[in-house]
């Protein structure tokens, strides 16, 4: 029997509808009501690990599923469509549990992986600074060994979850490589350790993960809370990177599904003229548009996780660059067609799309731009000549 192209193995198809029916089950008003009263989505973060579902791109020897980004993707994008995304995926299984799986010592996944999984705790990701914006070549955040301690010192900003995380993987580069090429040094730092403070910065779209400036002043740190080598080169970063921009797309284009949805069951039972609004071109064929464009979006995320989950770095981060790039396009989209299609009901509260319209254009700027991103492409994929 051959396979058909372009379809999931039947586990993840079984994977999304497990997700689905639980997301679904807690929806977009339970996310709303945390929204409103300033908590976090304790409950539903709880009852996906206890599922099973935070940890599927985890080795099994550590508590995972033993699957990969392709299935950590789907559950992601599944629990958007249900109206109850969880951003801390994107960062703490994702980013922080593919570099410890694949750079940390035997020790340092025993350490970590299995609370990763189970989702008992949570690991915030610290990458951007002030000054460096999306030039990851001019972090300034340093190591500097003392004994057998690393002292970090440093500052960071745009940083998400870190209040409900129990530590943060930072991206620093060691005192005697200040100057040249990066080679980022990663390091776990317990959230409550001396010398690191965060300040909250207010965002004009509202959600449960908050955003922070990190200060870290003179943190002491033992000398297994590097993660890698501290000369492994850029790769040892990018085996993160690659599944945030994965995620990312994920995120934005269930948050696209949410709003065509929503839109298409509006279009199908609102009733002004004689006909229900649905019959006329004018609010059909955006709606059509928004799902070609969608479709287009999700094949190029399933190709990055493809290659993403086959070992090819280098593929994969071609891929994923165009899938986060797609998949912030098609949340914008979708989000602004499902608004025009409601009317002024779109933006009233009662219909929850208003705040997903400033929420989707998020997807356009982190976690990184897509001037960036077409930056990346003229030159990677087309062979143009480096423009920055």
């Amino acid at each position: 029997m051959s396979t058909v192209p372009f379809t999931e193995p039947d586990e993840r198809v079984a994977l999304r509808e497990a997700v689905a029916k639980l997301a679904g089950s807690y929806g977009h008003s339970y996310v709303a009501e945390k929204t409103r009263n300033d908590e976090k989505l304790t409950e539903l973060w709880s009852d996906m690990g206890k599922h099973g579902f935070l940890g599927v791109n985890i080795p099994e020897e550590y508590g995972g599923g033993g699957g990969g980004m392709a299935d950590l993707a789907a559950v992601l994008e599944e629990a958007a469509a249900a109206g109850a995304p969880l951003l801390m995926m994107v960062v703490s299984p994702a980013i922080c549990g593919t570099i410890i799986t694949r750079c940390g010592t035997e020790a340092q996944k025993q350490d970590w992986l299995p609370k990763i999984a189970d989702g008992s705790m949570i690991m915030a990701f610290a990458i951007t600074e002030p000054d460096a914006g999306s030039n990851s070549h001019q972090i300034t955040t340093t190591a500097t060994k003392d004994g057998d301690e690393w002292v970090l010192k440093g500052q960071k900003v745009f940083i998400s979850g870190i209040d409900e995380a129990d530590a943060v993987l930072v991206v620093s580069r060691t005192a005697d490589a200040k100057t040249g090429k990066l080679k980022p040094a990663l390091f776990v730092v317990p959230t409550d350790a001396k010398g690191l403070e965060w300040q909250h910065i207010p965002m004009d779209f509202h959600a449960p993960e908050k955003q922070f400036q990190v200060f870290i002043d003179n943190v002491r740190l033992p000398a297994d809370a590097l993660i890698g080598d501290e000369d492994g080169g850029l790769w040892q970063l990018f085996a993160g990177l690659n599944p945030e921009r994965i995620m990312g797309a994920a995120f934005s284009n269930g948050m696209a599904r949410y709003a065509l949805d929503h839109a298409v069951e509006y279009a199908k039972t609102r009733k002004v003229w004689k006909d229900v609004i649905g019959t006329h071109q004018g609010i059909a064929h955006p709606l059509a548009k928004v799902k070609i464009e969608l479709e287009q979006s999700r094949l190029v995320m399933q190709k990055a996780a493809a290659l993403c989950d086959a070992g090819d770095d280098m593929g994969a981060g071609e891929y994923a660059n165009m899938a986060k790039y797609a998949g912030g396009e098609i949340a914008c989209n979708a989000l602004d067609v499902a608004v025009q299609t409601h009317g002024g009901n779109g933006l009233a509260t009662e219909y929850g799309l208003g705040n997903l319209l400033i929420a989707a254009r998020l997807g356009r700027i982190a976690p990184v731009s897509r001037e960036m991103i077409l930056n990346f492409v003229a030159m990677h994929s087309l062979g143009l000549p480096k423009s920055y």
